[in-house]
Order: C-alpha cells, then sequence, then structure tokens
C-alpha cells in the first residue's frame, strides 16, 4: 500500500517541531471574528507602512501592542490544555495587560521621550508589565531557546548595573528605560524592519502559497529532475529551493514540501534517515535563497547600509553552491544505490507547466520592481501582493471553467469572486498569524541587542575571541562559527540573524573582515543550526515524516549540508563569491569552478562511493584536496586538481577491472 503522509500527521508534526503550529482552537463565529480580526490587522499594517508618516515610537509601539492581542488569541498557555472557542480569563489579563502598556507608551510618546532617563516609578512599571507579557507570548509562540538567552542577558544586565551603583531600583529604570522606551530595545531596528518590510512579504508569501504555487514548484522540479537516477531527492532539493524562497520557515518548509518528497524517495531506495536528511537540508537551505532569504536579506540590508537588492545579489552564488552541494551528495548516494528515476510517463507534462507558468508572475513582478529599484521596498511588496489576488481570481476561474462547463460564464464569474475575496481574507490572516511569531521573535531580539548595548558584552565578547584568535584568523572564524551555531540552535531565522548581527558579526568585522563578509558568515551559521545536532528543529520534523532516528537524520543532514559549513569561508577570505571586489569576471569564473569540484571531492569522500567504494586513504586525500581547491590561490587549486583528477581516473579504471560495489 502507498506510503502518505496526512493531513493529521502533517498537523501533529508542526505542532511537535514548530512553535507556530500550537495555536487555539477557533470555530463558527467566533473564528470568523478572530479571522476578521486578523485580516483588519494585516489591513492596517499595510496602510501604515505605505502611509504612515508618525514617529517609530508611536507606530511600532500600536503594531506591538496589536500583536500582543492577536499573539493570546492565537497562542494557548499550554497546547494540551486547548478548548475550542475558549480564552481563560488570565490570558485576557495577560493580554490587556501587555497591549495597554505599549498603548500607553503610543499614546504618551512624546511626554516620555522628553523625559528621557527621567522616567517616573509608574512608568518603569509600566515597561516591566509590557516586556513580560511580551517574553510569555514569546515562550508559546517562538519557543524556550531565544527566551532564555534573552533572560540571561537581562540578568547579566542587572549585574552589570548594579556593580556600578547597587541600587536595584536604578538599576530597574537603566534598564527599562533603554530596552522598552528607546529605540535600541523591543522597537528597535528588528521590529522596525518586521514592521516595515518582512510583515507586507509574509502576507505576500501567504498569498502566493493560495495560488498553487508551491504544487507547480514541485511539478516544475518533477519534470526538470524526476526521470534521473534517484530523481525523487533531486526533486526534493529543487522544489524546496524554490519553496523556500517564500516560505520563511525551515521547520514549515519540511514538512509542506516533505509529506510529498520524502516518501517518494523511500519508494526509490534511499534510507529514511537519508530522505528526511534530504529534505531538511534543502528546506533549511530555503532561508538562504534569494530574494526573501527568511526575511533576513531586510533585516541584513538595514544592519550593512546598502539596498536590498544588493543583499539579494550577492546571496546568489552562495545559495547556489550550498544547493549544489546537496544534489551532487544525493546523485552520488543514488549511483552507490543503483537507484532509478520516476518513469517518464508519470512526470508532469510540459504543457501542464506551460499552461500554469502564470502563476509565478507575482513572484517575477516583485523580483523586477525591488532589482529596478522602480518602487520603494514597502510599494514593491504592496502591487505584487495584488498581482498574486489577480493570479489567484484567474487560477480559480480557469479551473472552475473546466469542471461546470454547464453553468453560465456569469454564474462561475461571480462565484469566483467571491471565493477569491474569501480566499483574500484568509490570506491576510494567515499573514497576520505569520507576522506574530516573527514581530515577538524581533521584540526579543531588540532586547537581546538592548542588553548588549547597555553591558557591552559585545566589546568582551570581541576582545575575548581576537585575544584568542591573535593573528590567526582561521581561528576567530571558527570560534565564531561554534557561537553561531549554539545561539541559532531553535531560534526562527529572523531573530537567528538579529542575534548573530549583534553579537558575532563585530568580532568578525574586527579581525578585519569586510562587513558584509562578515554577516553572511554569520548567518548562514546561525541557519544550519536548524539542521545540526543535538537541537536540529528541521531534521527531526524530516525524521518524524520519515519514521527515521531524528539523530541520524540530523548527523545525515549536516553531513549533506557541508557545503554550508565550508562556503563561508572561502567568501569571508575571497569576498568576490559575494560580488565583492569583482575586477577581472575571470577571477569571479575560477572561483566557480574550484569551488564546485571542492564541494564534489568532499561528497564523494563522505559519501564514500566514486564509481565504486573508495578506500579510507583515498576518502582523506579527496576532502584535502576539495579544501585546497576551495582556499583561495592558483597553487592550492592547481595541487587540489591534480589530486581530485587523479583520484577520479583511478576509481574509474578499478570499478572497470571489479564488480561494482555498492
Amino acid at each position: 500500500m502507498e506510503e502518505r503522509t496526512t493531513q493529521d500527521e502533517m498537523n501533529a508534526i508542526m505542532q511537535k517541531y514548530d512553535k507556530e503550529s500550537n495555536t487555539r482552537i477557533w470555530s463558527g463565529v467566533p473564528k470568523k471574528l478572530y479571522t476578521a480580526f486578523l485580516a483588519l490587522f494585516s489591513l492596517y499594517c499595510m496602510y501604515m507602512t505605505l502611509f504612515s508618516t508618525v514617529l517609530p515610537e508611536i507606530r511600532l509601539s500600536r503594531f506591538l501592542a496589536l500583536i500582543i492581542i492577536a499573539g493570546y488569541l492565537t497562542f494557548p498557555m499550554n497546547k494540551s490544555r486547548v478548548r475550542p472557542n475558549h480564552v481563560p480569563v488570565y490570558d485576557i489579563v495577560l493580554m490587556l495587560l501587555g497591549a495597554g502598556a505599549f498603548m500607553y507608551f503610543a499614546l504618551n510618546a512624546m511626554d516620555i521621550i522628553n523625559l528621557a532617563t527621567r522616567i517616573k516609578p509608574h512608568h518603569v512599571w509600566i515597561g516591566v508589565v509590557g516586556i513580560l507579557v511580551l517574553m510569555e507570548l514569546c515562550r508559546r509562540s517562538v519557543g524556550l531557546p531565544i527566551l532564555v538567552i534573552c533572560s540571561l542577558l537581562i540578568a547579566f544586565a542587572f549585574y552589570n548595573q548594579m556593580s556600578f551603583n547597587p541600587n536595584l531600583y536604578q538599576a530597574l529604570k537603566n534598564i527599562i528605560f533603554k530596552l522598552f522606551y528607546s529605540t535600541n530595545g523591543v522597537i528597535g531596528t528588528p521590529t522596525n524592519v518586521c514592521y516595515t518590510y518582512i510583515v507586507l512579504f509574509i502576507i505576500f508569501g501567504a498569498f502566493l502559497e493560495r495560488t498553487n504555487i508551491a504544487n507547480f514548484f514541485i511539478a516544475f522540479a518533477n519534470r526538470i529532475a524526476g526521470w534521473s537516477s534517484g530523481g525523487p531527492a533531486k526533486v526534493a532539493v529543487i522544489s524546496s529551493a524554490l519553496c523556500g524562497m517564500v516560505s520563511g520557515s525551515s521547520v514549515g518548509n519540511t514538512v509542506t514540501t516533505g509529506s510529498i518528497t520524502i516518501p517518494m524517495m523511500k519508494r526509490t531506495g534511499y534510507r529514511p534517515e537519508f530522505a528526511g536528511a534530504v529534505e531538511a537540508t534543502a528546506s533549511t537551505g530555503g532561508q538562504i535563497m534569494p530574494p526573501i532569504m527568511g526575511a533576513a536579506a531586510f533585516l541584513m540590508a538595514e544592519y550593512i547600509g546598502i539596498p536590498y537588492a544588493q543583499v539579494a545579489m550577492k546571496a546568489i552564488l552562495p545559495a547556489f553552491l550550498y544547493f549544489l552541494g546537496i544534489f551532487i551528495a544525493v546523485h552520488l548516494e543514488a549511483k552507490k544505490l543503483n537507484l532509478k528515476g520516476i518513469p517518464v510517463s508519470e512526470l508532469p507534462k510540459w504543457s501542464y507547466l506551460a499552461k500554469n507558468c502564470y502563476l509565478i508572475l507575482p513572484l517575477i513582478l516583485l523580483i523586477t520592481l525591488v532589482a529596478t529599484g522602480a518602487r520603494t521596498m514597502a510599494w514593491s511588496a504592496a502591487f505584487s501582493i495584488f498581482a498574486a489576488i489577480l493570479i489567484g481570481f484567474i487560477n480559480l476561474y480557469f479551473s472552475q471553467r473546466e469542471e461546470r462547463r454547464d453553468e453560465s460564464a456569469s454564474a462561475v464569474l461571480v462565484d469566483c469572486l467571491k471565493r477569491t475575496l474569501f480566499l483574500s481574507i484568509d490570506a491576510l490572516s494567515a499573514g497576520s498569524k505569520g507576522a506574530i511569531t516573527v514581530a515577538v521573535a524581533c521584540g526579543m531580539a531588540g532586547i537581546i541587542a538592548g542588553c548588549i548595548t547597555v553591558t557591552g558584552l559585545a566589546s568582551i565578547l570581541i576582545n575575548l575571541i581576537v585575544n584568542l584568535a591573535g593573528s590567526i584568523t582561521i581561528i576567530g572564524l571558527f570560534l565564531t562559527m561554534l557561537c553561531c551555531i549554539v545561539l541559532g540552535m531553535g531560534v526562527p531565522t529572523t531573530a537567528n540573524y538579529c542575534i548573530m548581527a549583534s553579537t558575532c558579526a563585530p568580532i568578525l568585522i574586527q579581525l578585519g573582515f569586510s562587513p558584509v563578509s562578515a554577516h553572511f558568515f554569520v548567518f548562514y551559521f546561525g541557519i544550519v543550526a536548524d539542521i545540526t545536532p543535538p537541537v536540529a528543529l528541521a531534521a527531526f520534523a524530516g525524521a518524524a515524516i520519515a519514521k527515521a532516528s531524528p539523530m541520524r537524520t540530523g548527523f545525515n543532514a549536516t553531513k549533506l549540508a557541508i557545503a554550508a559549513f565550508i562556503i563561508p569561508y572561502i567568501f569571508a577570505y575571497s569576498p568576490i563569491m559575494l560580488l565583492e571586489g569583482v575586477g577581472n569576471p575571470i577571477q569571479l569564473i575560477q572561483v566557480i569552478i574550484t569551488s564546485v569540484l571542492g564541494l564534489f571531492a568532499i561528497a564523494a569522500a563522505l559519501n564514500g562511493h566514486l564509481f565504486r567504494h573508495i578506500p579510507a586513504i583515498l576518502r582523506i586525500a579527496l576532502i584535502a584536496a576539495g579544501l585546497m581547491m576551495m582556499v583561495p590561490g592558483t597553487f592550492t587549486d592547481l595541487a587540489g586538481l591534480l589530486v581530485i583528477g587523479a583520484i577520479f581516473i583511478l576509481m574509474n579504471i578499478l570499478s572497470r577491472r571489479s564488480p561494482r560495489q555498492a
């Protein structure tokens, strides 16, 4: 009997590994009211982003007040004690207190700004309530890892303040002013970017999902690679890369595309832990895939101080190499197991793809508007949202005309308009719901950045690693990598990057690396925490679908994502990969070719198969040669090329002389 992942199983996996799925149950009239509130919140965000000119303190405080209301209506205190259409009294109290605290600041912003550090006692306690309520919402919607980091930093901030003046109230007053009432805390850069850009792009992603673009991407990937050896795994890589552009969630992407691709991979002959690892690794890579990059691209543009379009352009080559590394690994595994592809007769027809290619027009419009700078980011997203609504209507109308040929065109048209309206409300609601987690995570990231500023922790960390590294910068890179992986475990993409940008990127800049290289380096290693044991949420979600061992799936995913562990070192030492200082195109071509060959060598060594089983000594030689190819320099490139070429020829000859070994 054909193995399938049911909707109930998918929901259970999402609830276990993705905090965003642990939500209240609404039905009937309460569900309609809840959906209407979230849809109106999306419209409010769009209107304010496009037209509002009020102070950041006012609009961001209002934004977080509404996020708290939406958050407490969405996320229960305990997922195992959820009653339909019920919000406990204590949640209503928390919701009103938290929203009231932020709304009080919004209504009295000018007076509080003029007071500066001379805020009154009631201002202090209002700030305490606002932060605590937001932290509780973080526990419910985002998870404990970022909350633990945040709590430890707040405790360290108290210790730091008390060391100068052992007055608890004065320390509390200083910390609350910095974290709650200034733009260096909870309403800092992360929240501002979330409000200005990210929310609109989350709404855009929600509309795209309702145009069936994910199914189109999977069909396209099947047509391109499904027929080849071990085709389903390659389909998983391509479709996850495409879906990940608009997903923004490693776990969500893993479950969405993995419910289709993982059973296909297992039926083809891949081991369950390998199938789950392929999907998790590719889905995590969606967070580094331009143009949206899990919404971190907007934050990166803000932190580095370059246009968003440039960030997306610089991300193209590293993302290509990341997915190519996975693609090579699954191809070698397929050859090792002698796996076949999907019969051509079962693949989607080119005519189907041609007929439905209009589904990607909103995405093309977005990329065009952003790349050309014809409109601001906000207006580009707004136009793309309207385009997605139009495309959704066209898709619905044509599908309904085929199914209801006996009805008049006008009746079908009216019905499709009504359904498009309800789908739009649903998409607006889903956009708001998706924005809750990101906004809360950004608020926590702002608190983390504020604590680091108050305590000077960034300087302490910088001095510690710089002193340990000395003049050997590779040690500094390695220690920074470990910091990123540890700090990034279990933290959503957006908040993940905010933490890395505040704590780890300054270390590399101090070591002499360019700001662009530093920020991309910490971003990559923060992201791979999702597939790096012991807290590899995306890998664990993939394991649940594949019914495999979570830890074995996590280790397989880490091995498959070897490119993500190597590429950042390459662009740290050779920023040309990020299109920095490209004087001669030949240099860029050389970097691409040598990187591809290096990835191939390392993937073959880790897989242990190249035409036949590779002896241990040759696997070690391949890893060394692959690393040499990826280190900038003509001598290392030539030496690595000679070793890889010699081993390739030798293994080919040996495979012809002896029976094929699996």
